[in-house]
Order: C-alpha cells, then sequence, then structure tokens
C-alpha cells in the first residue's frame, strides 16, 4: 500500500519541499479544514408561529409523540424566549447575535434605512454555517427562508444573503424565500434555480412531507459518503404559520376537542403544565385581551367554525410531528442520531393573532376589508384545503400561549416565550428532564460552538468578524439548578419593549391590538409593566399598576425606573434605536428601494419573478401587449399571470379565446373575454387598463381587452387590490406556477401556444400620497379586523 501523501489545511504555510525537479521535492496536498474528533452534527427543526400552550409535552392538546420522544431522551426547556417574530428570531439563531445588531428589527419587508432595521445581515456577522464551514462542516438548510430581503430575491441578485450566499454560508438550499407558503402548492427553489414540486394533493404532496425527504436524502447520502465528517442542517417547516392547510382527516383526529372554546382550554392548559413541572403551582392566568370574544356568548355557527379552524391546525401540527419522527427514524437507522445535537424550536415566536376576531378563509382578504362570518360558515369544509388560505381567530392564538399575555410580534411572554428541546444522547447524560433557566434565541450558536470545542472566527470570507452576543447553554446540560449565565436580555418588536434582568421583567404594550393597525399612542405615553418573575411567572401581576411613576422612595418604583435604564443602554448598544412603530406605510416606504421601469419586456422564460420585480400594476393605470403564436390545433393556457387563488390577475387564451381575469380576495371574479377563438397564426392580445377611482390605493377601473387594434372585450373592475396581490405567488410568463389565478385553469398550467414577448407599459408614481394610502390600507385592514 503506497505511503499517505503528506497534506495541510488549505491557507497554511505549504509544508513540503519544492526543488530543481520532482524526484528532489517533497509534495504536500492542500486539504480542506477538519473538524474536531468525535464533533457532533447540528441540527436546527424549526416550527413556525406555534405558542407555548399547543403540543402535549406543555401542556396543549396537541399530540406531538416524536417531540415527546426526543424531550423523553433529551432536554425540555422551559425558559426560552424568541424576539415575537419570524425573519428577526431566525437571524439570531443562525448569527448568535441579537437581530437589531444584524439589521433585522422586523421582517424583510419592513426594513426601513437605519442600521438595526434595514433587513440586510452585515458581512462582518456571519452565521453559524460559514462559522462551522471553517472547521470542516458541510451545511445543508431546508425550508423557509426568510432573512434574505425581498429585493436580492430575484434572478438578478445580489446572492450574497441567500441561504447559500456568502453571508449565511450553507452549502446547499432547498425551500422557499419568504413568510408564508401555500402547502400545497409550494414555490420552491433549489440553491438558486426555482424547481416545480413532483406531486399535488390528491396524490398526497405535502410540503412538510417534501422538506423532510429532502432532509434525510442530503443527511443520509452525506453520511455514506463521508462519515467521519459532520454537517450542520437547518430544517425550517412552513408549518405551523398560515395558510393552516392539512388534510380533512388530521383535523379530523381533533374533532369535538376544541368545542369546549379557548377560555376553557385555557384554565384546563394551566393546570396541565403545573402537574407536569412546566411551570410552578403558584403561576396565575394571565386575563383574556380585551376585544377578544367570550366563548359563551358567541353564536352557535362561530363556536362551530372556530373549533373547526382550531382542529385544523391541531392536525396540521400532529402532521408536522409525525415528519420529524420520520427523520428521527432515518437517523436512527443510518447511526446518526446518537451524535447529533438536534435542537426543537417549538415557535420562532408566540401564536399568531394575524387572524383577527373571527379567523380568515382567505389571509390576502385583510387588505381589502376582510370576509364575514356567515361566507366562511358557508365554505367551513373548504378550510384547510386547496383554495383556502387560513388563519384562526386570535382568540385561540392567546390560548395557544396559555398562560401569557398577548401574542406574536408583543413583547410579553405570549409573543416570546416558546418551547424548547434539545436531544444529543452522547454529549448529554440527563434524559427526560426539564430546564428552568433562563436563555434567548442568540444563545444557539454560542452552545453549537461549546459542543464542538472551537471559537467563532476571527475572519469569514476574509472579512473580520463581530463578537457573537449570546451565551453557552451547555453548562445546563448535566446541571439544572446552576444559575443562568444569561442575565440581561431586552426586547423590541414594532415598537413593543421589554428586559429580562436577574429575575425581573419589564414591558411595554404600544396600544396596538393584533386586529389593529396603528398603535394608540406615541412612545413617551407608554406605560412600563414592572413583574417579579419568581412569585409572578406569567407577568399576571403589573407592580407598577397604581403606582406613582415620580416616587423615588418607592422602591418598586425605584426598581422599575432602573431597569427601563437599563433597557435604554441595551438598546443603544444593540441598534435598536430609532424607535419605529409604523405599520403599512413602513412596508410602503421601501418601495423607491426597487428599480422600477414604465416600459419593461419580458420574454419566453421569465417565470417565479417576486412580485417586487414584476410590472407594478398596483393602483395605476396599466397596459400590456403580448406576441403570441397559436398553432393550427388552437392554444390555451396563461400568456401572463401574477397571483394564484387568493387574488391576483391573468391574461390567457382558454380554448384559443383571449379572456383576462381580474382575482379580488374573496374570490370576486371579474372576466373580460372575446366572443371568438383566435384562429391559428401569430397575433397581438393587449389588455389596457385605465384606473378610474378616486381611491389612493384599491380604485376600480376600466378593462379593455384588444387583438391588434381591434377592441374584443370590455368590462368594469369595481375595486382592486390595495397593498399587494399574494402572500407567495408570482409573476410568470407562459405559465402560472402555483396555484391558478383563474379557474378557468389548474395549478402550474403552461401557454400551448408561443410566445415572442410581452410589453408592460405602468405608469409611474404607484403611492403619490403615501400618508393618504397608509390611512386607506389602515381603514381596510380595521374593516376586516373587526368585522362581525
Amino acid at each position: 500500500m503506497a505511503d499517505q501523501p503528506k497534506t495541510y489545511v488549505e491557507g497554511d504555510r505549504f509544508p513540503g519541499r519544492i526543488g530543481r525537479t520532482w524526484e528532489d521535492s517533497e509534495a504536500a496536498f492542500p486539504m480542506p479544514p477538519s473538524a474536531p474528533e468525535g464533533a457532533p452534527n447540528v441540527m436546527y427543526i424549526v416550527i413556525d408561529d406555534i405558542g407555548f400552550g399547543w403540543i402535549e409535552p406543555f401542556g396543549g392538546l396537541i399530540r406531538t409523540p416524536n417531540i415527546q420522544r426526543l424531550m423523553d431522551n433529551g432536554l425540555g426547556y422551559t425558559n426560552f424566549t424568541t424576539t415575537a417574530l419570524c425573519s428577526p428570531t431566525r437571524a439570531a439563531l443562525v448569527t448568535g447575535r441579537n437581530h437589531h445588531s444584524v439589521g433585522m428589527a422586523a421582517i424583510t419587508e419592513m426594513a426601513t434605512g437605519f442600521p438595526g432595521y434595514n433587513g440586510r445581515q452585515p458581512q462582518n456577522k456571519a452565521g453559524i454555517a460559514a462559522m462551522l464551514h471553517q472547521r470542516g462542516y458541510t451545511s445543508y438548510c431546508v425550508g423557509k427562508w426568510h432573512n434574505t430581503p425581498s429585493e436580492e430575491t430575484s434572478l438578478a441578485g445580489p446572492y450574497d444573503r441567500w441561504p447559500d450566499g456568502s453571508v449565511f454560508g450553507f452549502d446547499r438550499f432547498y425551500g422557499f424565500l419568504g413568510g408564508d407558503c401555500d402547502q400545497w402548492h409550494p414555490k420552491l427553489f433549489m440553491d438558486r434555480e426555482p424547481v416545480d414540486t413532483t406531486g399535488d394533493p390528491d396524490d398526497g404532496y405535502h410540503l412538510s412531507q417534501d422538506l423532510v425527504d429532502q432532509t434525510i436524502r442530503w443527511v443520509t447520502s452525506h453520511h455514506s459518503l463521508a462519515p467521519d465528517k459532520p454537517w450542520l442542517t437547518w430544517l425550517a417547516f412552513g408549518a405551523m404559520h398560515a395558510p393552516h392547510h392539512i388534510w380533512g382527516e388530521w383535523a379530523d383526529r381533533y374533532k369535538g376537542m376544541f368545542d369546549q372554546g379557548w377560555d376553557v382550554y385555557r384554565e384546563e392548559t394551566l393546570a396541565r403544565q403545573k402537574a407536569l413541572g412546566i411551570l410552578p403551582d403558584h403561576t396565575q392566568l394571565t386575563p383574556m385581551l380585551e376585544g377578544v370574544q367570550r366563548w359563551d356568548e358567541l353564536s352557535e355557527d362561530a363556536k362551530r367554525l372556530f373549533a373547526r379552524m382550531a382542529e385544523l391546525y391541531a392536525g396540521y401540527m400532529e402532521h408536522t410531528d409525525a415528519q420529524i419522527g420520520r427523520l428521527i427514524d432515518a437517523l436512527e437507522m443510518s447511526g446518526q442520531l446518537a451524535n447529533t445535537l438536534l435542537f426543537v424550536f417549538v415557535g420562532d415566536n408566540g401564536s399568531s393573532g394575524e387572524g383577527g376576531l373571527e379567523g380568515l378563509f382567505n389571509e390576502q382578504s385583510v387588505t381589502v376589508g376582510g370576509e364575514t362570518l356567515a361566507q366562511n360558515v358557508g365554505r367551513i369544509d373548504k378550510l384547510g384545503q386547496p383554495g383556502s388560505y387560513n388563519h384562526y381567530p386570535v382568540g385561540w392564538a392567546m390560548a395557544g400561549n396559555t398562560p401569557f399575555q398577548l401574542c406574536k410580534q408583543y413583547t410579553h411572554f405570549g409573543g416570546i416565550r416558546n418551547p424548547m428541546v434539545v436531544h444529543w444522547p452522547s454529549g448529554i447524560a440527563a434524559k427526560g428532564e426539564l430546564r428552568h433557566q433562563y436563555h434567548h434565541v442568540t444563545d444557539i450558536v454560542p452552545t453549537i460552538l461549546d459542543a464542538i470545542g472551537v471559537q467563532a472566527p476571527r475572519f469569514i470570507n476574509g472579512v473580520q468578524q463581530e463578537p457573537v452576543e449570546g451565551y453557552s447553554m451547555a453548562y445546563s446540560f448535566d446541571s439544572p439548578t446552576a444559575a443562568t449565565t444569561h442575565v440581561t436580555q431586552y426586547y423590541e418588536m414594532m415598537g413593543n419593549r421589554g428586559l429580562t434582568h436577574d429575575g425581573w421583567k419589564i414591558a411595554t404594550y404600544h396600544g396596538r391590538k393584533p386586529w389593529e393597525n396603528k398603535a394608540a399612542w406615541g412612545f413617551d405615553q407608554d406605560h412600563w409593566e414592572l413583574y417579579d418573575l419568581t412569585a409572578d411567572p406569567s407577568e399576571s401581576n403589573d407592580l407598577m399598576r397604581d403606582r406613582d411613576a415620580g416616587n423615588m422612595d418607592d422602591p418598586i418604583v425605584k426598581k422599575c425606573l432602573d431597569m427601563v435604564s437599563l433597557w435604554w443602554a441595551e438598546a443603544g448598544k444593540y441598534q435598536v434605536l430609532p424607535l419605529d412603530d409604523r405599520f403599512y406605510s413602513r412596508a410602503l416606504g421601501r418601495e423607491g428601494l426597487y428599480t422600477e421601469h414604465q416600459k419593461t419586456t419580458f420574454y419566453p422564460g421569465a417565470v417565479r419573478i417576486q412580485p417586487f420585480a414584476a410590472p407594478q400594476t398596483l393602483n395605476r393605470s396599466w397596459a400590456m401587449s403580448a406576441t403570441i403564436e397559436v398553432p393550427e390545433d388552437g392554444a390555451s393556457g396563461p400568456i401572463a399571470a401574477l397571483g394564484g387563488d387568493s387574488s391576483g390577475w391573468s391574461l390567457y387564451l382558454n380554448d384559443s379565446v383571449p379572456t383576462f381575469a381580474y382575482n379580488y380576495p374573496g374570490p370576486e371574479y371579474t372576466f373580460i373575454r372575446a366572443e371568438n377563438a383566435l384562429p391559428a397564426g401569430r397575433h397581438t392580445v393587449r389588455y389596457e387598463f385605465e384606473k378610474t377611482g378616486p381611491e389612493p390605493v384599491g380604485a376600480g377601473g376600466k378593462g379593455r381587452l384588444f387583438v391588434g387594434d381591434r377592441l374584443v372585450a370590455e368590462g368594469e373592475i369595481p375595486r382592486t387590490c390595495t397593498v399587494g396581490y399574494t402572500m407567495d405567488e408570482t409573476f410568470d410568463i407562459g405559465w402560472d406556477k402555483g396555484t391558478p389565478v383563474s379557474p378557468d385553469y389548474g395549478p402550474n398550467t403552461p401557454f400551448t401556444g408561443s410566445i415572442t414577448q410581452v410589453e408592460f407599459d405602468v405608469h409611474p408614481d404607484v403611492h403619490p400620497d403615501l400618508a393618504a394610502s397608509d390611512k386607506h390600507a389602515e381603514g381596510k385592514f380595521s374593516e376586516a379586523m373587526l368585522r362581525q
């Protein structure tokens, strides 16, 4: 057997010898870095939009035997906090730094032009995959990715902040970009290439299953090819974010289990949490949020509808847990489970109150005035199925966050406290135990580095790195009573503020309820609440209530003011300022970042284009002209489409008949159809929309359809979409990828003729009066959320 050649780590000095010829020289091969001997695989499993009180292991009613299995052989953390929103939490999870420190104060669509808020992960604060690449790991990112600025998600790039870009550093990516995702017809990427799914719901396709299939393929193949080389995997489900898509039989497993309603559910869940040791016996149930309906005062129709919405959510979660079980089985079968440091994050924030007081069949409807209870009772059997984009009412969000106050987007525990499970048989001796030490999402990266036995690199991609900001949790693996290493943590989300310090907590509620769009008062009018978490672990007793905040002789007042001063110090340290409580206008104000052209031309193959990069056809007059060829046997299908079954528009041929469909959220369809089919040959089909309504957003107008210069159809479109067409659909030429805008054709339908080009001419100044636009959108949002 030949001698093994000398090797050295790539980037180090060449250790061989170079002479005149190969005979008097000594070779050495540069090799990638290798991990420390015995270094574990690392896996994040991130479940979206689920609160503290939903799953059985933490006192809820939703059966999760596979999470329970991991907890029985690992540890359950009961005092773990997130940031109150998805993108910021994920930024902290992958970087070990606070969300404002990496520019991710909110979701990327709400970025503003300040360092803590710009939505752009900085090069000097790279993610865990980039860190571990230098330590010999290969990394895989699967599922939801909502940390790339939306204006950087098109084919034109840049790609630096994609999952497999230089900042985050994953080697492979399979998943979707954005917040929401249709679970039946997702818009997926393999690395940077858009790909179609291989099935549909009738064939048994569901996104959660697909994501786990791909994860299993990658980690088992990796083990076959390089069994001594560890991997890092980020698996982020689209579940449990809306839409709550699941087959009816999964929801039916919970038939009748939520008929008691959210008020009783909260009481029963807290009792179970105490019995399990999740919370101490003296924990009090916080009051239900003012404005949420009492269950016993609802109509029978409302009770039936809202209970079904909870059943769908529960079935959705149990189905997600089943996929986690398949992954655990695959790791165990391949001999990898024991030495995989596995984290299960049961929520990246608290349960979502974004469904309003009555829930939603179509989440897009909140932008245009919403739905009625009668409408949704009439389509109760279609909830969760293809064609829906459903969300439960805010009452269930409060119940799912038992025993805490508020929900996602808020800095009380209802928005930030989530169950977390750690499983690592090779590294953790304790089994089936709880840990009550306080920790935050910034602590995961330091824990991973600690478990591997390495430091964070000083340089990544030639850029000197800033320190991580979290604290390792590894000390707690074998010590249930050790004091926490994370003593102080600030919170801020869309104007709501808070701080935990040494067993105490302060928080502000900034006066915007989940079904409202604007804060009720300014920051100077915020009331700082104070809680002694030892005596009051649920934040049920505000010690500052009815106290004179100016009485410095009162030790409680002094304690609160000291905590507030500490919050401001942390805010300055971590780029939290300037405070910003805007909502719609925060998103609308970013439109100048998008490259917008009055005239654009698209060609065949232009598909899966994000809406921001599509021609801007909202709230203005516009026109498009398509040059097409109809074959001898006729043609059908979309020529150009934007959106999907929740809302959008499509220009298409229906058995060669030119047709324009406008899908207003509801759905409320307007069809503008020619009378005659196009003969075989070359044609120019043109659509024009003339905005005639006075409203700054959502105005109606007249649509006209031409073949050549001849008007072949026209019609009134009484109202149009306001701040967007879609949560997750795209703009396509020659296809309608994903769900169909029009019921005249099905999902992922192509055009069966040929297209030369499609030209757009859009009028500028989509929002000439931003303040008026925001006020109008606010009114639509409030109308939708408050509708009874």
